[in-house]
């Protein structure tokens, strides 16, 4: 005989409903930043689940927010590089795999267009100040 709750609900349905999988919100299959990716974007990319990366950050959580994070202690003294390289990208959950640009590129096979972010009367790959020779002056007004 089933019992019945004091909200009309039979234990037995309750008890059931205890014992169905409860489902990460880190689970792959339901990540909102992961694309269908061709075969040949699939293999040796790296880990599905979250990591985390040299400096203690958990990259692929959804989150984008750790305590851990330079983010959280940037000053004017710090280095932008810090956050750079791919252990700051997960490699299947990223948001910026979600543009139209790495849809096309990632799930079609469509290369990007060459050119969209050249200046034809800049040089934006110039050396930084600390690079250039001690000979060579750093022009003020550029």
């Amino acid at each position: 005989m089933k019992s019945k709750s004091t909200d009309g609900s039979s234990e037995q349905s309750r008890n059931s409903l205890d014992r169905e999988p409860m489902v990460s919100r880190d689970d792959p299959a339901l990540d909102p930043y992961e694309i269908n990716f061709l075969p040949q974007f699939q293999h040796d990319r790296g880990p599905r689940s979250p990591f985390v990366n040299s400096s203690g950050v958990l990259i692929g959580d959804h989150q984008y927010d750790s305590p851990q994070s330079p983010l959280h202690r940037w000053t004017a003294d710090t280095d932008p590089a810090v956050m750079s390289g791919d252990e700051w990208v997960h490699p299947f959950k990223d948001i910026g795999f979600t543009t139209d640009e790495n849809r096309d590129y990632f799930e079609k096979g469509i290369p990007p267009k060459s050119g969209i972010f050249m200046h034809p009367d800049k040089d934006v790959a110039y050396a930084s100040a600390e690079d250039r020779p001690e000979s060579e002056p750093v022009n003020e007004q550029e």
